[in-house]
């Protein structure tokens, strides 16, 4: 039985939307936690990755708008905000905060999504704005 991956599979309908309502614009997904590496593989992949404070957010969007270099998002099956509005105190939810914090820095719109539909707005106001 095949584990369920419900981040890769909104990291497709994302791809797909991207390719169909805006084929040219140029943009990379990030798969590696959706493959499984061998070791050697891995050892080769982290030589030539920045260090371990940066967590490279799974869909980058190459194209400059609305003042931003181009958009970043990290996506997540489910909301990484906690009820009262604070991120999840998992390290890794707090170091991708960080990253798309340090992004947003640099010049980028860098934001979490966590459903295709928050996906959609966020590409749709970010493409549709001045370049």
């Amino acid at each position: 039985m095949k584990k369920a991956q419900p981040e890769f599979e909104l990291q497709k309908q994302i791809a797909q939307y991207l390719r169909l309502q805006y084929p040219k614009v140029m943009f990379l997904s990030d798969v590696k936690a959706a493959v499984k590496l061998t070791i050697p593989q891995a050892v080769r992949l982290k030589s030539v990755q920045a260090n371990d404070d940066f967590a490279c957010p799974d869909l980058m969007i190459f194209a400059m708008r609305r003042g931003f270099g181009g958009l970043f998002l990290e996506l997540k099956a489910k909301s990484p905000l906690l009820k009262n509005g604070l991120f999840s105190s998992n390290a890794h939810i707090r170091r991708q905060a960080q990253t798309l914090l340090s992004l947003t820095r640099e010049g980028y719109a860098a934001k979490f999504v966590w459903s295709f539909d928050i996906a959609k707005e966020l590409i749709d106001w970010y493409l549709g704005g001045e370049k």
